[in-house]
């Protein structure tokens, strides 16, 4: 059960909320608490969000409180929302440290940051996170199709609230792939305006021709 009495108390705690007011930002954030805090479920609009990811920073800290931040990607749909509180992946192999694994063995708090630099939105995702392993039919449920990686074991991950911030200071990138597809497109669209350029020229000789 949550103890905080907003949600958004996950990360504005005594110390974060004094130091809002002394800057004079806490009466604002004071007005979100009065509406309930941020969000405590998935909803549709964020669900969509997550969909089109392919790319993600997962946050863990150890029993000591030494955090550490793993970057996880995959083809868009990687990230797959379960349920309104849970968001899965696979977890591909890679070099084998298992820094995030043992931090969540040791402290299941975990915070997700998902960034658009296309669209500049960010959101911010604070929950828990456990390991699953060894199993066959959710690891089947996650695992992208026809993605060429191999999958070690399952993130399964709980979310407490979450958060969108504005676009201020996101510089704005696009994906290759998209950016090959627009130029694809423009190339496609210069040679169609080339061949109807040669036909109105051989119509108009014609013309002058008779």
């Amino acid at each position: 059960m949550n103890a905080h009495a907003f949600t958004s108390d996950v990360a504005f705690t005594p110390t974060v909320k004094a130091i809002q007011a002394r800057k004079g930002s806490r009466q604002s954030y004071a007005r979100v608490e009065e509406r309930g805090g941020w969000q405590a479920v998935i909803t549709p609009d964020l669900a969509a969000f997550i969909a089109l990811q392919t790319s993600a920073f997962l946050s863990t800290a150890n029993s000591d409180g030494q955090p550490y931040i793993q970057h996880r990607g995959g083809p868009a749909g990687f990230l797959k929302v379960l349920d309104e509180k849970t968001i899965g992946f696979a977890d591909f192999s890679g070099n084998r440290q298992f820094i995030t694994q043992g931090n969540l063995a040791d402290n299941p708090q975990a915070f997700l940051f998902l960034i658009d630099y296309m669209l500049r939105q960010r959101i911010k995702i604070w929950g828990t996170a456990r390991v699953v392993e060894n199993d066959a039919e959710l690891m089947a449920k996650l695992m992208p199709r026809d993605y060429k990686a191999r999958p070690e074991q399952v993130i399964l991950f709980t979310v407490s609230a979450w958060d969108a911030n504005c676009p201020q200071h996101i510089p704005q990138r696009f994906e290759a792939a998209d950016v090959a597809a627009a130029l694809g497109e423009r190339d496609r669209r210069i040679q169609q305006l080339e061949q109807e350029v040669l036909r109105l020229k051989a119509a108009s000789k014609g013309t002058d021709e008779e």
